[in-house]
């Protein structure tokens, strides 16, 4: 359901506490409002995954970042929209940013998508949309729908579909205060 009508109905369904499932550059991903404790908790269970690891804001535009970042520079700021292959910047996590977000870091994952559907589902959200993929620990990330329906047979609210690319690698992540790579991509 990668329609207007179909990434509508996966807005919704995020904006009122459901788990969705989308499409990123590389591999599927799992979504939620990251605002709301409930639905991160359920993606977290759903996925198998430790609270204190983190997770991954997305969206398709900074400013929708900022509430939960603290970035002091332009030149920081123009670092987070600019990229040359997708780029997960690790950047100082503000006072708003939930626990259940950060984990026990004192940074955030933030990525601003330019993959099209899954910015064209971040414009119709207010808000960053959690980002991680969509696999139970342990297991590879679901690069189709069928994975994804096979990984959480009737657990996910609404299912994005559209393509990957299967030659994709997941993203680099970045400090941005430092540039060091974390993990290249």
């Amino acid at each position: 359901m990668s329609s207007r009508f179909g990434l509508q109905y996966a807005a919704q369904i995020c904006r009122t506490g459901g788990i969705i499932a989308y499409p990123t550059e590389s591999v599927y991903g799992l979504g939620c409002d990251p605002l709301n404790e409930t639905s991160v908790y359920r993606l977290l269970g759903l996925k198998q995954r430790r609270v204190e690891k983190g997770l991954i804001l997305l969206t398709d535009d900074l400013q929708k970042l900022l509430p939960f970042i603290d970035v002091s520079s332009q030149q920081q700021k123009q670092l987070l929209q600019q990229q040359e292959k997708p780029t997960t910047w690790l950047v100082a996590a503000s006072e708003l940013t939930p626990v259940w977000i950060r984990g026990a870091h004192a940074k955030v994952a933030v990525r601003i998508t330019h993959h099209v559907v899954a910015a064209a589902l971040c414009a119709l959200l207010p808000y960053p949309v959690v980002s991680t993929s969509a696999n139970p620990a342990s297991k590879p990330p679901a690069r189709n729908v069928l994975r994804i329906r096979q990984y959480f047979p009737g657990q996910i609210d609404a299912i994005v579909s559209s393509a990957t690319d299967l030659r994709g690698k997941p993203s680099v992540i970045r400090d941005l205060a430092t540039g060091e790579i974390i993990r290249a991509g």
